[in-house]
């Protein structure tokens, strides 16, 4: 385990107004909810609670991967019409104490589903 500092900074903070995801006119997820979390020079990653987003289109996988700086990601598919996204969101069940907020929130590839920030 990893602590963020100066060499390495995460940030998580509210998300102002509302974020959507959607695949192919499906929406996924959609939240006034949502954690902006900043890693490092990484670009931001939207957070978004489980309870916001479409649980009947969610697959859970079996790959697993380790973020030394959170913990271990888990991932699910999405299941939109008659095609399987593989493997297009993670989530941190239990993150390190550093990025607690984003436990029970879920992140989306930005290259597999169109993430939209709209006002209120």
């Amino acid at each position: 385990m990893k602590v963020p500092g100066p060499d390495h900074p995460i940030t998580i903070a509210s998300t102002p107004g509302r974020v959507r995801v959607t695949r192919d006119g499906t929406t996924i997820a959609d939240t006034t909810r949502a954690l902006t979390l900043k890693e490092a020079s990484y670009p931001p990653v939207q957070y978004i609670p489980r309870a916001d987003a479409n649980a009947a289109l969610l697959i859970p996988s079996t790959l697993v991967t380790r973020c030394p700086y959170k913990g271990d990601a888990s991932y699910f598919s999405i299941k939109v019409g008659d095609r399987v996204i593989e493997n297009a969101i993670w989530s941190y069940e239990t993150p390190f104490d550093a990025v607690k907020p984003i436990t029970g929130h879920l992140a989306f590839y930005p290259d597999k589903v169109t993430i939209e920030q709209l006002a209120g």
